[in-house]
């Protein structure tokens, strides 16, 4: 009889522990820790790294203009993903889910503190992906530097937001049309890269050349600043293509280091080009190939090993530095802090190579595998499309954004107003008071 009592209590205990055994496998707090790292780093690259790295590059002028670009974005690129950024991405979008998702979790309805997202909280996972929309646009403003109106620039940031950034972003990790096909871009080659890229050179040629260009000599103004700015990026980027594992594993950690391999590549190609083609190495161009770097491992970055990272790293320092001075020697493009030839032309690059270095049986260059059924062939044919896709749907659509924000505030300052500075004009306040 005791026995059987014993026996029943036993049942009843576990029993009552089944849930909570339930409750603790959904959660990782391993990854979760991670994740919410991941985060802060990844909003670290915006606030205050790309605004410090784009301010030191421009005159001293403007210094203040750029800073405040990157902290409004930040701001309210955060709010349109609250209101309904984040359910047009990760949500079922129904008939329409190849294309956009739906319209369920705007103002985040639904989503609560118990709320899971794979191992990790939802709260997390939409924080995560808020940082990617966030430092999307902000890198555009490259491209436009030293002569948008605010106005302009607040308000094509969130029809852009809107319009370019999250249907990518669906189409590619949100279960959208990409996805379907098995396109490979682990931390936005061509969501982040390609996007902000072509969103530049796009905006560059409709608004036209900075006052004086390419005749008057426009050297950054603070390059110490710029140095700053750049390290915090490449710290940064630890979060961004580790992080994007969305878990604290093995692939998490070959991402970081396979990351560092492409960033630190890409800063010594770009050095010694540069250096065979003008005699000297400057700062400007090894921090600027560590973006090189950087933007192109990122789409590989969880499918590549260290062989094909430092291959990946090499090509981009070599290729990003030739496309700086075809778009601004020999076409006369003023995309003012190079975001095109340096992150459009880097996403490319790696989009493609990805389909190389993923593939196993490359020796020391072997990566993590691709997709069941798929060859390098094959491959290189699916990711050819994603990036033709991105740049052709980013390229039309960011075109009539401007002609619409040009049409009802419009996009450039006057030349007067340049040549006096956007920080005071259009903020009344200096960079400097010495």
């Amino acid at each position: 009889m005791r026995g059987t009592k014993w026996a029943i209590v036993m049942l009843l205990v576990t029993a009552l522990m089944l849930p909570v055994a339930a409750t603790a496998a959904e959660i990782d707090s391993g990854d979760t820790a991670w994740m919410l790292t991941s985060t802060a780093l990844v909003l670290f690259m915006t606030l205050p790294g790309l605004a410090l790295f784009y301010s030191g590059l421009v005159q001293s002028r403007n210094v203040l203009s750029v800073l405040m670009q990157c902290f409004s974005i930040a701001c309210v690129a955060s709010i349109v993903w609250v209101l309904c950024g984040y359910s047009l991405f990760a949500t079922d979008g129904g008939s329409a889910q190849s294309f956009i998702g739906g319209l369920g979790k705007s103002f985040l309805n639904g989503v609560g503190a118990d709320s899971v997202e794979g191992t990790i909280p939802e709260s997390v996972f939409i924080m995560f992906q808020m940082t990617f929309a966030i430092i999307t646009p902000a890198l555009i403003v490259g491209g436009f530097a030293e002569r948008m109106r605010f106005s302009s620039m607040f308000l094509f940031s969130v029809l852009w937001l809107l319009i370019v950034y999250i249907p990518v972003a669906h189409w590619v990790w949100g279960g959208g049309w990409l996805a379907d096909l098995a396109f490979m871009d682990f931390a936005g080659g061509s969501v982040v890269h390609i996007n902000a890229g072509v969103a530049a050179l796009v905006a560059a040629l409709v608004m036209g050349n900075r006052k004086g260009f390419p005749r008057t000599q426009m050297p950054p103004h603070n390059l110490p600043m710029t140095v700053m700015g750049a390290g915090m990026l490449w710290v940064g980027w630890f979060g961004f293509n580790a992080g994007s594992a969305i878990a604290a594993d093995g692939s998490a950690g070959m991402a970081m280091l396979v990351t560092h391999i492409g960033a630190a590549a890409g800063s010594l190609a770009w050095m010694c080009r540069e250096w065979i083609r003008f005699g000297k190495p400057s700062v400007l161009g090894i921090v600027t190939g560590m973006v090189a770097g950087l933007g192109t491992i990122t789409p590989a970055s969880g499918f590549v090993g260290p062989g094909g990272a430092l291959i990946i790293g090499l090509a981009a320092g070599v290729v990003c530095f030739s496309a700086t001075q075809l778009i601004k020697r020999r076409f006369g493009i003023d995309d003012s802090l190079d975001v095109f030839p340096v992150h459009g032309v880097g996403g490319f690059l790696g989009i493609l190579l990805t389909a190389v270095f993923a593939a196993s049986g490359l020796g020391a260059f072997s990566g993590q595998g691709l997709p069941d059924g798929a060859t390098i062939g094959s491959q290189l044919g699916v990711q050819a499309l994603g990036a033709v896709a991105t740049a052709a749907w980013c390229g039309f659509a960011t075109f009539v954004i401007l002609k619409i924000v040009d049409a009802l505030t419009g996009l450039r300052v006057s030349s007067d107003e340049e040549t006096e500075g956007l920080d005071i004009v259009l903020h009344d306040e200096q960079g400097y008071n010495l």
